[in-house]
């Protein structure tokens, strides 16, 4: 007999616990736990900053820091992404056994990961400072920004996760999918290095735009550009609209498919 949940308390309960259970399962059995969030990055902007700063020579100012905050972009959209799809598949007794709305376990799911983002941005903000970044009051947009691109990063999510019970192969598929979407976003490569003919086509990727106007805040001290905030808000809508459309037509069968 299914358990049947009413009432926007008890949903907001449930999505509370849901996302503090996915963030300790993020660091459990892990000795370092959260330091991890922040050497992964770390480590990769070291390596990359040898390669590109002293062998390739990108000419890019501050790249050690201009990296960092690309990769912390990218790493929140990555983990967002992977885990958002595999969210509905990981709590299938709760699919099974309990009647709620089941985008309620994505939600709370990216909640975790933009709870996750956050504190790693908290975290490098100090190694920013000794990278020489001088912090303005343009800083406090990033709470705007990762709520939108938590937003991006939801809306993918609904149609990753139920897809993924039907389709077992997505998760191997979308592996590739973020393969490529690293060296398609701007994270150690200028954007101005894609060819002209293609510049506009590149510059409809939301993350390319979410990458761009954080470091528009943390580092050019400015306000990200009208075109990238259309890019990004556009994107949302869209993949809501895809993304609820999708939810809504498989999640009758998700028990079936469990």
């Amino acid at each position: 007999m299914r358990t049947r949940l009413g009432g926007i308390d008890q949903y907001l309960g449930v999505v509370a616990v849901l996302a503090e259970k996915d963030f300790k399962i993020r660091y459990r059995n892990s000795v370092l736990g959260f330091l991890w969030s922040l050497l992964n990055p770390f480590a990769t902007m070291v390596i990359l900053t040898l390669v590109f700063s002293y062998l390739l020579r990108t000419g890019v100012p501050n790249f050690p820091a201009w990296l960092l905050v690309g990769l912390l972009v990218w790493r929140f959209f990555q983990i967002g992404t992977a885990q958002g799809l595999t969210s509905i598949l990981a709590n299938a007794p709760l699919v099974s056994n309990v009647y709620m709305p089941r985008y309620l376990i994505v939600l709370s799911n990216n909640l975790a990961n933009l709870l996750g983002a956050s504190l790693e941005f908290l975290a490098v903000l100090p190694l920013l400072l000794v990278l020489g970044v001088n912090v303005t009051a343009y800083v406090i947009l990033l709470p705007a920004i990762l709520i939108a691109e938590f937003s991006l990063i939801f809306a993918l999510s609904l149609s990753l996760s139920s897809l993924n019970l039907k389709y077992r192969d997505l998760d191997q598929i979308w592996g590739l999918v973020l393969q490529l979407g690293f060296f398609l976003s701007p994270i150690f490569y200028n954007a101005s290095l894609i060819p002209q003919r293609f510049q506009f086509v590149y510059s409809l990727n939301p993350v390319t735009a979410l990458i761009q106007s954080t470091r528009s805040i943390f580092l050019d001290h400015h306000l990200p550009s009208l075109f990238d905030g259309a890019v990004i808000l556009g994107s949302i809508a869209i993949l809501f609209l895809i993304g609820f459309a999708i939810f809504r037509h498989l999640e009758p069968r998700f028990a079936e498919e469990l």
